[in-house]
């Protein structure tokens, strides 16, 4: 069964938070950092900052859209940037 991979990534270059979900988190973090993203081209390179396993990629889905909200970005500083 395949895992979907809730994540989110630090911009090295200036701090920028990404969250994005996948069932390849490696190939899609290369993506990343190779410029295939072009919204957040000027953002890179991008390390990972958290991740989370789904065993569906609705639940993945639904996570991802959680925390890019108001609400999933305070649960982000709060549980996640303090690391």
């Amino acid at each position: 069964m395949a895992k979907f991979t809730v994540y989110v990534l630090r911009s090295r270059k200036n701090g920028y938070r990404y969250v994005g979900q996948t069932d390849n988190m490696g190939r899609r973090l290369a993506e990343h950092n190779g410029g295939m993203t072009k919204s957040i081209l000027f953002q890179i390179p991008f390390v990972i900052e958290y991740t989370e396993e789904y065993n569906s990629r609705i639940d993945a889905i639904r996570r991802e859209k959680f925390l890019k909200s108001g609400k999933g970005r305070e649960w982000l500083e709060k549980n996640v940037d303090k690391k």
